[in-house]
């Protein structure tokens, strides 16, 4: 898109990707945190472009071990990946606000436990719940899968098929050779991670105090309509659900729809603060 250019830079030992406006201005800052098996990559094919347009500066990091980051995955906590955003939040010019996906958006509700943000939206996030019911489903759709990530540690036999990929993350929609492509991207995840968002450090709603928006995708077969629902209710909020869209809506084939939902949740909340100063 014309308007942004891209850096990659490595902040804080870690992989930062950023698309900056034409013009500075006063807008917050966007922070991207990536989900499970992806890294900053996802954003930058649509997203991060789409609102350095709109004038936002944008950034999204890759978790330790994930894209270019470097670090041990297996025993990789949830924590590590809070203290990996921490990291970087500081970095930034201003505090921004925080937009994480999937896994990411656990580690956003665990950062916010902690640390103030202007904002904070959650795209088809973990509950605060955690990923019990997204397991138990895959255990028993593919048991032999399931066993296989027992027993090596890994949770990338659960992503490993172009199959897989099409079925978690995208919509029927999306042509074949885009699922192909971003199958192609994704990697293992944190054995460790994984027990933290199945039940050891699941995210604490009332210790958060920044505005939580939530937005679901309605086609989504991990953290489907009743888990979003659920979300939205834990933050004393009301979900926003985008019909035609998958788990993975930042890369999606109506990816634009879930960006202009995003964007004027965005201008409502800076006019609402520009209304009262």
């Amino acid at each position: 898109m014309i308007g942004s250019f891209q850096v990659r830079a490595i902040m804080a030992e870690l992989e930062v990707l950023s698309r900056l406006p034409e013009q500075s201005n006063d807008k917050s800052p966007l922070l991207f945190v990536h989900g499970a098996w992806h890294g900053a990559w996802c954003w930058d094919e649509h997203f991060m472009p789409y609102f350095a347009d709109l004038g936002y500066s944008t950034y999204a990091i890759s978790l330790r071990a994930h894209g270019k980051s470097p670090g041990r995955l297996r025993w990789a906590s949830l924590s590590d990946y809070v203290a990996d955003v921490a990291k970087v939040a500081a970095s930034l010019p201003s505090p921004p606000i925080l937009i994480g996906h999937s896994m990411g958006g656990g580690v956003v509700q665990k950062y916010l436990e902690s640390h103030d943000a202007p904002a904070a939206l959650l795209l088809a996030s973990m509950p605060p719940s955690g990923v019990i019911g997204f397991t138990l489903k895959f255990a028993r759709t593919y048991p032999l899968r399931f066993l296989k990530v027992i027993s090596t540690l890994s949770l990338f036999p659960v992503v490993e098929t172009c199959g897989l990929a099409r079925e978690f993350f995208f919509s029927d929609e999306l042509p074949t050779d885009l699922v192909t492509f971003y199958a192609g991207q994704l990697k293992d995840e944190s054995f460790r991670a994984f027990l933290d968002i199945l039940a050891l450090n699941l995210p604490k709603p009332n210790r958060v105090r920044t505005p939580v928006l939530v937005l679901g995708a309605e086609r989504d077969t991990i953290f489907p309509p009743s888990a979003v629902h659920a979300t939205a209710t834990a933050y004393r909020t009301s979900a926003t659900m985008l019909p035609g869209l998958a788990h993975d809506m930042m890369l999606d084939a109506r990816w634009r729809d879930a960006a202009d939902a995003i964007a004027g949740l965005l201008h409502e909340g800076n006019r609402r603060c520009a209304g009262s100063r």
